[in-house]
């Protein structure tokens, strides 16, 4: 175990060494990784904060039961029972027919209408808020209380929740396929840094083999080179994209103010971040390794790292 810790400590100096030895070089390949990344990463910054936005001001979603008219104070009490012992439920209110009547008769126009009625025409309701306010959760909840008994009409209040969440749908799509095409120009930058690196030191890998040293630990040097180079450049990127929010934060919450919106942009959060440079140092490190099996495939004896 100390004989494996010891050959990557050193591989992963080498590596180091490397980086360090030409810093123009390394300095242009981050910046370009890390603008290369800090698109993605600024998009997905700008969709959790539209996404809190949403989540702020949007109305809160409910589920509207209303009763027959039939039914009675103790048909009312059952189901009350039953949506304080529902999971799904977080609260509910109960609106009784006669406070709809009140209410409906003190709207201007409505009074003469209504008195003209025989009999109050308004039910029972109860408006009950779900604890999952997702679209799929709501619609399940409301095809289980229109099962209820004396439940004549459930209405369900969750089109804004399916065209937020079409919304942040679309904006993750986007910064998914930004992040894909952009993924793909860090493993080709990686790409070329080790065939290059490979090329200038032709000779020192000859002589290695020379010596008996096995593809693994020749290629080892290179895999933590373009790891470190990968998550550099996230660093770049994230750095990048903190700066920017930094930046905009003042003139976004200016412009938001104009509106009554209370927005203040918040950076990467943590997930986010960590995503950022375990995809950076992954992609550095399948651009190293694509480039090592073709320019030393086949040649000398087979290792494992």
């Amino acid at each position: 175990m100390s004989t494996w810790l010891a050959q990557h400590g050193a591989a992963f100096r080498a590596a180091l060494r490397r980086l360090a030895a030409s810093p123009v070089n390394t300095l242009l390949s981050l910046l370009a990784i890390g603008i290369a990344l800090a698109l993605p990463a600024g998009g997905q910054m700008l969709v959790a904060n539209v996404l809190q936005l949403a989540r702020d001001s949007a109305p809160t979603p409910q589920i509207s039961l209303f009763l027959d008219l039939d039914a009675s104070k103790a048909d009312g009490q059952s189901l009350l029972n039953r949506l304080d012992n529902h999971s799904g439920i977080k609260t509910f209110k109960f609106i009784p027919r006669e406070d709809t009547l009140a209410r409906m008769k003190s709207r201007e126009g409505f009074a003469d209408v209504i008195e003209a009625l025989p009999k109050n025409p308004f039910p029972d309701t109860i408006i009950a808020l779900p604890a999952n306010d997702r679209p799929e959760a709501m619609e399940k909840l409301a095809a289980e209380f229109r099962k209820w008994p004396k439940v004549a009409q459930v209405q369900l209040d969750s089109d804004w929740a399916r065209r937020l969440a079409a919304l942040i749908k679309i904006g993750r799509l986007t910064v998914a396929l930004l992040a894909l095409l952009l993924g793909i120009g860090l493993i080709a930058i990686t790409f070329n840094t080790i065939r290059l690196q490979v090329t200038t030191r032709r000779a020192e890998i000859e002589l290695s083999r020379l010596l008996g040293a096995t593809n693994a630990f020749i290629r080892r040097p290179f895999h933590y080179f373009g790891i470190l180079l990968g998550l550099l450049g996230g660093m770049v990127a994230w750095l990048a994209v903190a700066a920017a929010t930094w930046w905009l934060r003042e003139p976004v919450a200016e412009l938001a103010s104009l509106y009554n919106i209370d927005l203040i942009l918040q950076p990467l959060a943590l997930p986010d971040s960590a995503l950022l440079l375990a995809a950076a140092a992954g992609l550095g490190w399948l651009g190293a390794s694509l480039s090592l099996r073709q320019h030393l495939a086949g040649e000398g004896n087979k290792g494992t790292d």
